[in-house]
């Protein structure tokens, strides 16, 4: 009995992970015979769970939506409250959880029957959040649950985006990963039309159904999506580039330096290397001084000059205001900042 309760939960999870399993693949999945099977989605029939079969040599079994939920699980309005945690986790951005409710929800919503649905819907319409301050890239949690069953499913997305700059385009992808930081969401793709892999911010992105056919999912751009995104967003995206020595541990930096910011590395004990961009080289002066770190500037060249040019201008705000700057130590080296509540990087 234990044997087939732990199958019981192994086949529920298999059905919860794809659209839909062909018969002879699901049962290799759980190594035991066509009829087996059968018994076994009987059970969770049983159970509440709405199990779909389409007959024939290409049939297969799915986990639709149904005219209960199972009753091990939630009644009617603790599903609703959960949906709408989770809806609302997603949306928000809640530190720590919030890609984790983007898979949940996929899930809860998958086996939601219809009424639920409505008034999971109707709550999230009508209600007004008052928050504080708004995030500065909302998210409509559908469009999230959508692209996440696009990846999970591998089907390809067609959608309308706007650029940085304003700029409309339509593009047609394969979606692989939804990658999220405390500010946005994005999602990595093959772009089609571009044979490359490109990273799109999701509150940029408009559905355009019908979706599909299905494709065979590529191997990623790399190993670490995170570190990916971080570098496409930090650096990648902009056409002047830097490379900075911080004098503070990696990890203390990384405490107040958002990954979309720029690229840590660790170098040694007490320094380690930032790479980042910005539209310009005086907007990087600006975006290394309000780290909150003492810093030594490793490329490019033009960097060093723009942060003289920006003291130069400091020193005659300075003089103005009947203020002198401080005279520098003789043979001062750079040491970690004394800092007062370091500012976290734009």
């Amino acid at each position: 009995m234990l044997e087939t309760s732990a199958r019981l939960l192994r086949l529920l999870s298999l059905l919860q992970a794809h659209r839909e399993w062909p018969g002879p693949e699901l049962a290799g999945r759980l190594g035991v015979s066509a009829r087996t099977l059968r018994r076994d989605v009987d059970r969770l029939r049983e159970l509440g769970y709405p199990v779909d079969a389409s007959p024939g040599t290409g049939g297969g079994y799915r986990l639709g939506a149904g005219a209960e939920l199972p009753p091990l699980l939630l009644d009617d309005d603790e599903a609703v409250a959960v949906a709408v945690g989770l809806r609302t986790a997603a949306g928000q951005g809640i530190d720590g959880i919030g890609e984790t409710s983007v898979r949940a929800l996929a899930k809860l919503e998958q086996v939601l029957p219809t009424r639920l649905r409505r008034r999971v819907g109707a709550l999230n319409a009508f209600t007004v959040p008052m928050l504080r301050g708004s995030l500065p890239s909302s998210v409509d949690p559908a469009v999230l649950t959508e692209l996440a069953h696009l990846c999970r499913d591998a089907e390809r997305l067609r959608f309308a985006y706007q650029g940085h700059d304003g700029t409309a385009s339509r593009r047609t992808v394969e979606p692989h990963r939804l990658v999220c930081t405390e500010r946005r969401w994005y999602l990595v793709a093959w772009d089609l039309d571009r044979e490359d892999w490109r990273t799109f911010r999701v509150d940029r992105i408009t559905p355009k159904p019908p979706h599909g056919p299905r494709f065979v999912p590529r191997d990623p751009p790399h190993e670490d999506l995170a570190a990916y995104v971080s570098e496409g967003v930090s650096t990648r995206a902009y056409a002047t580039h830097g490379v900075v020595r911080i004098f503070a541990p990696a990890a203390e930096a990384r405490a107040h330096i958002s990954p979309s910011a720029g690229v840590l590395e660790a170098e040694g004990p007490d320094t380690c290397l930032l790479r980042c961009g910005a539209g310009s080289l005086d907007v990087m002066v600006i975006h290394v001084v309000m780290l909150g770190f003492d810093f030594e500037v490793l490329e490019p060249a033009g960097l060093v000059d723009a942060i003289s040019r920006t003291r130069d201008r400091l020193d005659r705000a300075l003089a103005r205001a009947g203020q002198s700057p401080p005279e520098p130590a003789d043979g001062a080296v750079p040491t970690p900042a004394a800092r007062n509540g370091p500012g976290a990087a734009p």
